[in-house]
């Protein structure tokens, strides 16, 4: 699903996101409702990024990643824990793109997510390739998603990967 975002355009950058796990729902722009074999899982556009509520028979959990004031956790390049009885492991990364190179790979992105069924992006008015986009799926047990959050004037495209599922337990 492609829509677009009625929000002013803030120019923020990569270097203003942060991440954290178990925060409540914040106001979102956009919001996907998805259920994948027992998960329900909800994709929210905030008006600064992204925020993931997951919900199946082992709990809850919920990702944020946003430019969140007062925030002392900056993004990390990544995270593996448990969060109840789930294994957590989060990746992320900027691409510094050239000013081609940044149009062609937000088209690619935006034409991947926009007609995907569990695919959610939100442009920003107001600036070419300003967006964020985020696609989830369910494999083998564990519910993954993956974003991008573009900041065209800087050329970065900030790239996250999500994989949460349940602990297996230890054969003896």
């Amino acid at each position: 699903m492609l829509t677009t975002l009625k929000t002013t355009y803030t120019d923020t950058c990569a270097a203003d996101l942060a991440w954290a796990l178990g925060r409540e729902p914040l106001p979102a722009l956009a919001v996907l409702d998805l259920e994948l074999t027992g998960a329900k899982l909800q994709l929210r556009l905030l008006g600064a990024s992204h925020q993931v509520l997951l919900e199946d028979e082992h709990g809850n959990c919920s990702e944020t990643v946003a430019c969140m004031p007062g925030s002392s956790t900056p993004l990390p390049l990544g995270v593996s824990k448990r969060v109840g009885e789930w294994e957590y492991e989060f990746a992320a990364r900027v691409e510094n793109l050239s000013q081609g190179s940044f149009a062609g790979r937000a088209q690619e992105l935006l034409a991947l997510v926009a007609d995907h069924p569990n695919g959610l992006a939100g442009m920003f008015p107001g600036s070419p390739y300003a967006f964020t986009a985020m696609l989830a799926q369910k494999h083998e047990g564990q519910v993954r998603w993956r974003t991008w959050h573009a900041y065209p004037e800087e050329g970065q495209l900030v790239v996250t990967r999500t994989r949460i599922g349940a602990r297996m337990s230890a054969v003896l």
